[in-house]
C-alpha cells in the first residue's frame, strides 16, 4: 500500500517538474476521437516540438497545484490530455486549434499555462491565431525596409533638386 502512495508522489513530482520546465502546457479534451485520430494528433504535435500525455486527473491536478497553477486544476475532469512544449509557446495552441477546425472536431481546448500564466480558452485561441515568430520578424523587416526605402527616395529627390 505504501509503495503505491510513493509511486504516485513520484509521478506527481515528475509531472510537476515537466510543467515547470515547459513554456506552454495545454489541457484538452479528446473524448470521441478514434485511436488513429489521436495518434495522428500526437504525431502532429511531435512534429511541432510538443509532447502529449494522458495522465490521471488527480495526478495532473496535484502537479498543477504544486507548480502554483491553482486555476488550471478545474480543467482536469473527464478524459483530458495535456500537451507540453518546452520552447515554443504558440505551437501547441496552433496545432490543437487547427485540429478542432479539421477532422478532429471532437478535440476541445480547455485551459493552459503559457510562460507561467494560466490562460483561458479565449486567450489560447488568440495566441493560436498569431503569426509565427519567423513571420513576425519578416513583417517587421519588411516594414523597416519600406521606411528606409522611402527615406532614401526622399533624400535622393532633395539632392537632385539642389543641383
Amino acid at each position: 500500500m505504501k509503495e503505491s502512495i510513493i509511486a504516485k508522489q513520484n509521478e506527481v513530482s515528475q509531472v510537476s517538474e515537466k510543467m515547470k520546465n515547459s513554456a506552454a502546457v495545454i489541457a484538452f479534451k479528446y473524448q470521441g476521437l478514434t485511436v488513429e485520430a489521436f495518434q495522428e494528433l500526437r504525431r502532429e504535435m511531435r512534429a511541432n516540438g510538443c509532447e502529449v500525455s494522458v495522465l490521471k486527473n488527480n495526478i495532473s491536478s496535484r502537479a498543477a497545484k504544486e507548480c502554483g497553477y491553482d486555476d488550471l486544476c478545474d480543467a482536469f475532469s473527464g478524459p483530458v490530455a495535456v500537451a507540453f512544449s518546452a520552447t515554443d509557446v504558440v505551437a501547441p495552441a496552433k496545432v490543437l486549434f487547427k485540429a478542432t477546425a479539421g477532422e478532429n472536431a471532437k478535440v476541445q481546448v480547455v485551459k493552459g499555462v503559457v510562460n507561467g500564466d494560466v490562460y483561458s480558452f479565449n486567450q489560447l485561441q488568440v495566441l493560436a491565431t498569431l503569426p509565427s515568430y519567423e513571420t513576425l520578424l519578416t513583417q517587421l523587416a519588411a516594414g523597416m525596409l519600406g521606411t528606409v526605402r522611402q527615406l532614401a527616395v526622399g533624400l535622393n529627390m532633395l539632392v537632385e533638386k539642389g543641383q
